[in-house]
């Protein structure tokens, strides 16, 4: 099944690198897996996935339940969200125990981030949308979690080079994030230049 959801600007790179590259590691756009790996990195150091029900929002091949597998990071259930045919029939050849995967676009029908995870991640995904889609998304996903909204974001022109990527200052993400009136706001910027990844946490549902 390689059937695409419709065509909007902000999946359009990913649709012509897929149709080039199918559902391999240059259709996802990341400069290499190092730094793609750099990110989850980011991810998993302010947030702990360990026993979570996740969720991967333009989760892509579904690497990043690769990366928690090979860092020994168990979670309890993961959801995938892809609209890219080709990237989804590859994360869906990897399926394992307690893992599903949702065609759809995240943008578009936000509806669909509602699957009752306690961990919602965003890597690279929010890249190609304006501000008004990626300040809207990051809203809905905070209202989706039950516990934890983690997502990394271009914070400066050294990674913004394609005419489809965007780049948003640290203090204007985080400005708007603590505006959500989270119990907890958690920010690294120490990974790579001109990126940055925020978590943004409620009452832990698991806390005694």
């Amino acid at each position: 099944m390689t059937s695409d959801v419709p065509d909007p600007a902000y999946l359009r790179p990913y649709r012509d690198a897929a149709r080039a590259h199918g559902g391999g590691f240059r259709s996802l756009l990341w400069a290499s897996p190092q730094t793609q790996g750099v990110r989850f990195d980011a991810l998993t150091r302010i947030v702990d996935f360990r026993g979570r029900l996740v969720c991967d929002a333009g989760c892509g091949r579904a690497d990043l339940l690769d990366h928690l597998d090979r860092s020994g990071i168990g979670v309890a259930d993961y959801t995938g969200i892809e609209a890219v045919g080709a990237l989804a029939d590859a994360a869906e050849r990897k399926r394992r125990r307690n893992v599903r995967m949702i065609r759809a676009d995240f943008v578009s029908r936000p509806a669909c981030l509602f699957v009752g995870a306690e961990v919602v991640a965003f890597s690279g995904s929010l890249n190609t949308v304006d501000d008004a889609a990626f300040y809207a998304t990051v809203r809905r996903a905070f209202d989706a979690t039950a516990w934890a909204l983690v997502f990394n974001f271009l914070s400066g022109p050294e990674l913004a080079g394609a005419d489809h990527l965007y780049w948003r200052a640290k203090p204007d993400v985080e400005r708007f994030v603590r505006s959500l009136d989270p119990v907890e706001v958690r920010v690294a910027d120490d990974y790579l230049d001109g990126d940055c990844t925020i978590a943004v946490l409620k009452v832990d549902p698991h806390a005694t």
